[in-house]
């Protein structure tokens, strides 16, 4: 261990448990009930942590789960969750996690490593499906071999429990950027293992054990409500730790898919904070209530992604024909005005000081003659052409634009498909499309957030896209001895994808919502994460 990390551990297992001595009291003019109302966007495919993929439940999930780490509401630098302290060895491969005493389930039961050994055991499992496995795999040693059935004992993963508060995780190569990961990503955060086996298999999905009454967690809030498509209602835990320094008494999530409803509610007083702003609004606000509106710097991107297995889509100049027909400048420009940039490469640019070198360019002339070598001049002979996008008028006038593109670049017809979110959801998975809007927001800091998910067997690919060289790479990247190495590495992925075109590439997001100013606490940052314990309301 060295005593740069030694002293660091010290210190934030200090600040940790100072913190849970007294109750920091709310600022001066806070409300007497605080009442947190969210625009959730849709309604939530389901509060497992394990099972889910979508920012709708993410950040209902954030409330109601804590990991060993959690991020900082302002930097979302890691600071102390259910491990109060941490150290790591010499050599950068072993962490060791002092889990806090007073840790606890909404049942009121101590939290302990044996509920995260097995809670991770159950995300390796190849019968779960869980997507976001390989955020696990990928970096612990022997969990690759266990997730691929090269063996059923979990012994011979990197997962250790010496005794009821204290949990070691060995790595196959350092990992700089693993606390980022464990602190911001469900897939490392525990589930509570009596009470899903009350309710069926530890791996099976969609079971009772969600749902109000039956819900346990060891996060800041309680599952109280859930009536579908109208509100989930969480309030404020008795048994969480840090029960005195959480002022929410309240959070209510709102299920609106519809932009101009969502905005209407807010200027009404029924939302505190939406999920997003209609388009047409937002020089509005910008002109008449610019302490209400706020465009935040954000790491994603907005894209299409081509089913490959799909005919013509087979080609990949069919594909890259219509990547080049899209014109993203006038997207940004007249469609979404939100400040957002127009994207060339799937990978978010300046991301750990990481930006893709290859960039997708060709002019139409490009796009129509590879379009004619592929066999459709003029787009003739091109079967029509299904878009699929969940509901959202802002998905929708993305998708008429393109359309649009299409047709007038290059001869091309489309149809659009609006699905609401869990049945686009499922379509998306079992790629049952043929071409499919989506989004990809990065959950830690780091380029391989937007590389990894396009590796053969990553369960959030969802193209049918598979490149042996873009695997060996991938692969390679995990055993690179600095971040120089390693970038380089995804220079190489980034120009196989800017050649392959398994995506469409749209822009860069910036996050454009309405918070209202009584709302304390909520500090912008590039993740897009607000940990609810730091939130209050002050008239």
């Amino acid at each position: 261990m060295t005593g740069w990390t030694r002293h660091a551990a010290a210190l934030i297992g200090l600040a940790a448990l100072l913190s849970g001595c007294a109750k920091t009291p709310p600022p001066q003019g806070t409300a007497a009930r605080q009442v947190l109302r969210v625009g959730n966007g849709d309604e939530p495919q389901d509060l497992d942590p394990h099972v889910v993929t979508g920012i709708p439940e993410y950040k209902i999930i954030q409330s109601l789960t804590e990991g060993l780490i959690s991020p900082d509401p302002k930097d979302q630098h890691p600071v102390p969750g259910v491990a109060s302290s941490w150290e790591i060895s010499d050599d950068r491969l072993v962490y060791t996690f002092h889990l806090r005493p007073d840790a606890r389930w909404s049942d009121g039961s101590p939290v302990t490593s044996e509920d995260f050994l097995v809670s991770w055991k159950r995300i390796l499992s190849p019968k779960i499906g869980a997507e976001f496995a390989y955020l696990v795999y990928n970096y612990v040693k022997g969990a690759k071999d266990y997730y691929d059935g090269k063996t059923s004992d979990f012994s011979t993963v990197g997962f250790r429990a010496p005794d009821p508060r204290t949990i070691i995780v060995t790595l196959k190569n350092p990992t700089p950027y693993l606390l980022r990961i464990i602190s911001n990503h469900q897939s490392w955060y525990p589930v509570p293992v009596k009470t899903l086996a009350r309710f069926g298999a530890l791996t099976e999905r969609n079971t009772a054990w969600t749902r109000p009454g039956n819900f346990v967690g060891n996060g800041p809030f309680v599952l109280s409500e859930w009536i579908p498509h109208q509100k989930l209602v969480v309030t404020r835990s008795p048994t969480y730790w840090d029960r005195a320094n959480v002022h929410l008494d309240e959070i209510d999530f709102m299920p609106v898919p519809d932009e101009g409803t969502e905005e209407r509610m807010f200027r009404t007083g029924q939302l505190d904070c939406t999920e997003t702003i209609p388009i047409s609004k937002i020089a509005t606000y910008e002109r008449e209530h610019p302490e209400m509106l706020r465009l935040d710097p954000f790491v994603a991107v907005y894209y299409y992604r081509f089913n490959v297995a799909f005919g013509p889509f087979k080609d990949k100049r069919v594909r890259k024909a219509l990547s080049l027909a899209v014109d993203r400048e006038r997207i940004v420009r007249d469609v979404t005005r939100g400040h957002q940039r127009p994207a060339y490469a799937l990978s978010y640019p300046d991301v750990g000081g990481y930006t893709s070198r290859a960039q997708l360019s060709g002019s139409l002339d490009d796009a129509r003659r590879l379009l004619a070598e592929a066999g459709y001049p003029g787009g003739r002979g091109l079967p029509l052409i299904h878009l699929l996008y969940n509901t959202s008028e802002g998905h929708k006038q993305i998708a008429e634009a393109v359309q649009e593109m299409w047709r007038r670049n290059l001869g091309v017809e489309s149809e659009l498909v609006n699905e609401e979110w869990k049945v686009y959801l499922a379509a998306m998975h079992a790629t049952q499309f043929e071409v499919c809007r989506s989004g990809w927001v990065a959950t830690f800091p780091d380029p391989s957030v937007f590389l990894d998910i396009m590796t053969s067997d990553n369960g959030n690919n969802c193209t049918n896209y598979s490149n042996p060289e873009y695997d060996r790479l991938e692969a390679a990247s995990l055993l690179a001895r600095n971040d120089t190495d390693r970038y380089e590495i995804y220079q190489k992925m980034d120009a196989i994808l800017v050649d392959d075109c398994p995506v469409i590439p749209i822009y860069y997001y910036t996050r454009g919502y309405l918070l209202s100013p009584k709302v304390r606490g909520y500090w912008p940052n590039i993740l897009d994460t607000h940990p609810y314990k730091y939130i209050y309301l002050q008239d």
